[in-house]
């Protein structure tokens, strides 16, 4: 099945008699919050305009918790998380589309936990709310309580060790912007640069002008010069496991399977004994 879904295919198959359900998941890294500036509030966003039928999912309280010393967006609840979706109506027999403002990250985190926790079929609107040209509605809906149960495990999810492990005997991607694997800047975590061995890999590079995602053949190509195969264990990291989501959808598009570092630079910088590389080469 193919993670992503076009505006198009969509607006068909809400037309048609198994229309998936929609979550709308806006949400934009901010470093609002550290100049004394309001944050950006999506759930502000979504009363303004959503796609017919869609329910806002809350990344920062429904798709992770309170930042830990397990990084910036820790794992939720697995029994918060499966009421919150079972309240948007999602069970394991209906499809999913999630969608967000356009950047993916938001939606791709959304995708990750529920295909990571076994929900069979799950797509991200690709380009996001932008690519959508139909109607758009603002009032509330009140979905039928879903079904689905998430079921928690280790399979697909690193944890710091995994990485640096994964880092020296397959693939390590860093997601973020190329400057902080660098190490020249770092607005959010405590240090720069990043875990030894990784390969910079900025989830930027994945889409198009429009927000698109690259073709899985164009997409295939640019993660094999970046030593990704079918046969080598890929994993993923990026600030605080959120555009290294969207990494991982990019991956799952060109047909390469990968594992999500949720912690990220943000639980790795935190811990003054992990050791940190900086500038261009991966060690």
């Amino acid at each position: 099945m193919n993670a992503i879904i076009s505006a198009s295919e969509l607006a068909a198959g809400l037309a048609g008699g198994d229309p998936p359900v929609l979550l709308d998941v806006r949400w934009q890294l901010s470093t609002a919050a550290a100049a004394g500036e309001p944050p950006f509030d999506g759930r502000a966003a979504y009363r303004g305009g959503h796609l017919p039928g869609a329910v806002f999912v809350d990344l920062d309280r429904e798709l992770a918790v309170a930042p830990t010393g397990r990084g910036r967006h820790p794992l939720p609840d697995p029994e918060e998380f499966g009421a919150a979706m079972r309240r948007a109506g999602v069970s394991a027999g209906t499809p999913v589309v999630v969608y967000d403002g356009g950047m993916g990250w938001g939606a791709a985190r959304a995708w990750w936990l529920l295909r990571w926790t076994g929900h069979p079929d799950v797509r991200v609107l690709d380009g996001g709310l932008p690519s959508w040209d139909g109607p758009l509605e603002t009032a509330r809906p009140e979905p039928a309580e879903g079904d689905f149960a998430p079921a928690w495990g280790a399979a697909g999810l690193l944890d710091a060790d995994g990485a640096a492990a994964l880092a020296r005997s397959g693939l390590l991607l860093d997601a973020r912007a190329g400057e902080r694997y660098r190490g020249e800047v770092e607005p959010i975590d405590p240090v720069g640069g990043h875990i030894p061995g990784a390969v910079s890999a900025p989830t930027t590079e994945n889409v198009g002008p429009d927000g698109r995602f690259l073709s899985a053949g164009e997409l295939g190509a640019r993660f094999r010069e970046l030593g990704a195969t079918t046969d080598k264990r890929v994993g993923v990291y990026c600030g605080s496991g959120v555009s290294g989501a969207h990494e991982v959808l990019a991956l799952a598009v060109a047909g390469i399977p990968a594992e999500l570092y949720v912690g990220s630079w943000s639980e790795w910088s935190s811990d003054p004994e992990r050791p940190v590389a900086v500038g261009p080469d991966p060690q």
